[in-house]
């Protein structure tokens, strides 16, 4: 399982941020309104209204960041950026394993995301935890820091026992829906511009980069 991890806000972003979600306590409510039915009976938590205001006009920030962010764009190939949204985890709350669904009202899900917004030092539980072949890895970030990862995966969020855990969640259809050939592009393109930093352009580093575009135009959708 490969998984980016990587700062999408600086501090100061963050605490405005925050500062704004948290400005309304009515539009918080039960996250299961927006769980799948199998999904449901594991989901503890609480989520800002998807349709209220306040929600679309901080989702379209995070939404920016991450559309405009070169690191993100090598390793998502984004094509849409949907779904996204704010979850609140309380005392003896989280979320159980369970896998994202393939296709949502707004998108395929190729790539997951969570974007951490509390202090790691604010509140005790409430890792993100992904199953991978052999283990569990455990995700706790400090705020402003986002992990991506393939939506395939089963993962889920342990129960927080103490303080307060604030995320934005969301999803990403990329061009390449595979997450195999994402990996084999992005470590491509990696290469080829660690290269040009290093040596300039040159006739070799030409077909790399061709290859790569071809290659992109041959596996995107």
């Amino acid at each position: 399982m490969e998984c980016l991890v990587h700062r999408l806000f600086n501090e100061s972003e963050v605490s405005s941020l925050k500062k704004q979600l948290l400005s309304n306590k009515d539009d918080w409510e039960d996250g299961k309104k927006t769980a799948g039915p199998y999904a449901e009976k594991g989901k503890n938590n609480l989520q800002l209204n998807k349709n209220s205001s306040l929600s679309i006009e901080c989702s379209h920030k995070v939404a920016k960041q991450i559309a405009s962010d070169p690191l993100v764009k090598s390793f998502c190939i984004p094509r849409k950026i949907h779904g996204v949204m704010f979850s609140k985890s309380l005392l003896s709350q989280g979320y159980a394993m369970h896998v994202d669904n393939a296709y949502m009202k707004t998108g395929r899900s190729d790539i997951s995301f969570t974007l951490f917004l509390s202090s790691k030092n604010s509140y005790d539980g409430g890792e993100l935890c992904i199953q991978t072949t052999q283990e569990i890895e455990e995700i706790k970030l400090s705020e402003g820091e986002a992990v991506f990862y393939p939506s395939t995966s089963l993962h889920a969020v342990k129960e927080v026992t103490k303080g307060e855990r604030l995320v934005c969640v969301g999803w990403i259809q990329s061009y390449i829906s595979s997450n195999e050939d994402r990996n084999i592009l992005f470590g491509l393109e990696a290469g080829a511009k660690g290269l040009l930093a290093k040596h300039g352009q040159s006739p070799q580093l030409d077909l790399i980069f061709q290859a790569y575009n071809n290659f992109l135009r041959r596996l995107g959708d």
